[in-house]
């Protein structure tokens, strides 16, 4: 296989600064947070506007991501973060963040995700072959655990003891430095169009239509429904836990959450052999095994190196799991759909995020923490009765009917 081109590299670049700069933020929000408020709930609803965007401009961004040049949208959602967490560098100078301002934040920035993350997904068969494209989203997952979520989180625990603004300010540098590694990739990434011109309410309803139509992706959307609802729960309350049960320091959360990207990172440069060894499915119900017992850990024990580990075999297998299942939805979905494509899968797969955080929020609140990883437990493991549909013929089945994919 011939290597990556010139332009893969330039979005590896860029996507490793920005998700430096992801990662650093993502942990001094919570953190932050909860110097305001100890409550689950309230902890919890800052990671339910940060998802619910997934719900509501999921589908609009996926309908633009076949309308527009892709690189460009991934460009100005960089500019937008830099503004908008820009303005939270100016409000921490001035002792003006509160729990409101974090709330507002967290949603115009998760808005902000939806557009870039649909983009990018969709960005990637225009730049490798069909044949390169395991390998290419294992390289982008690679640097993107190492970066947001091995030196991110770590970095931000310690510069948020430091300084708040420092902390803030250098997420705003690293969204900046990947707008400009974005500017330089070089082509054109807007979708070729046929026909006559159709409303974005159609283009919507085509992409919907598709997903729907075939059983293998359908199949695959909802079970990471279900298994981001259950990760979102127990997420959403988790620095509470770590900060409470555990009795972790500020910086001891951020190593902590370290150890995910660990397992993740070797799932990255793994994904393909064991792809190639044990098949597809196999790994697909092994990943659904592994992360519904990962979720359960912390009911049973607040011991820091068994909770630690049981994150970085985890993160081993949904990177697994990521892997697979992305590069096959590239190699199905024609070019023209795969914005539109990607963005309905999401709507099932992410879209109860929200859900997940709230219901985390409230059992937390109601019944206790330790609660909420038994419900997300027992949730990933229902996911084993899809064994029926998801088969080795049915996936190849699934590949032979899609479009071939084609690179710039």
């Amino acid at each position: 296989m011939k290597g990556l081109p010139t332009n893969f590299w330039r979005l590896w670049g860029a996507s490793a600064v920005s998700n430096l700069a992801d990662g650093i933020f993502f942990i001094v929000l919570p953190l932050l947070a909860v110097r305001l408020t100890d409550s689950p709930l309230l902890i919890a609803g800052l990671a339910l506007v940060s998802r619910l965007p997934w719900l509501i401009f999921v589908l609009i961004a996926g309908a633009l991501a076949d309308r527009m040049d892709r690189r460009r949208t991934m460009r100005n959602v960089q500019l937008f973060r830099v503004v908008a967490v820009g303005v939270l560098v100016v409000l921490s100078l001035v002792d003006g963040l509160s729990l409101p301002v974090l709330y507002v934040a967290a949603l115009a920035l998760g808005v902000a995700e939806t557009f870039f993350d649909t983009a990018a997904q969709s960005i990637l068969p225009s730049i490798v072959g069909k044949e390169q494209l395991s390998s290419a989203n294992g390289r982008l997952y690679g640097v993107e655990l190492v970066a947001n979520q091995f030196v991110g989180p770590p970095l931000g625990g310690l510069l948020i003891v430091v300084s708040l603004p420092l902390a803030l300010g250098s997420s705003v540098i690293g969204y900046a430095i990947a707008a400009v590694g974005l500017s330089i990739i070089v082509g054109n990434f807007k979708p070729v169009r046929t026909g006559p011109p159709t409303r974005l309410t159609a283009d919507i309803g085509e992409g919907l239509r598709y997903l729907w139509d075939r059983p293998v992706l359908r199949t695959l959307a909802m079970m990471v429904g279900v298994m981001n609802l259950a990760s979102a729960a127990t997420q959403a309350i988790f620095v509470l836990f770590a900060l409470g049960p555990m009795g972790l320091s500020e910086p001891e959360f951020g190593v902590l959450s370290t150890t995910f990207a660990i397992g993740s990172l070797a799932g990255s440069f793994t994904a393909a052999a064991l792809e190639r060894r044990f098949g597809r499915v196999p790994l697909l119900f092994a990943c659904v095994i592994v992360t519904a017992l990962g979720f359960a850990v912390p009911a049973f024990t607040t011991n820091v190196f068994i909770i630690g580990g049981s994150f970085a075999i985890t993160g081993l297998f949904i990177v697994v799991w990521n892997v697979i299942t992305v590069s096959l939805r590239q190699r199905i979905v024609p070019d023209h759909l795969l914005g539109r494509l990607n963005s309905a899968y999401r709507l099932l797969a992410w879209g109860t995020q929200p859900i997940g955080a709230l219901a985390g929020g409230l059992v937390g609140q109601f019944i206790g923490l330790q609660a909420v990883f038994v419900m997300a437990g027992v949730l990933g493991l229902t996911l084993l009765l899809t064994r029926a549909v998801l088969t080795e013929d049915a996936l190849r089945a699934a590949e032979a009917e899609g479009a071939p994919t084609a690179a710039a």
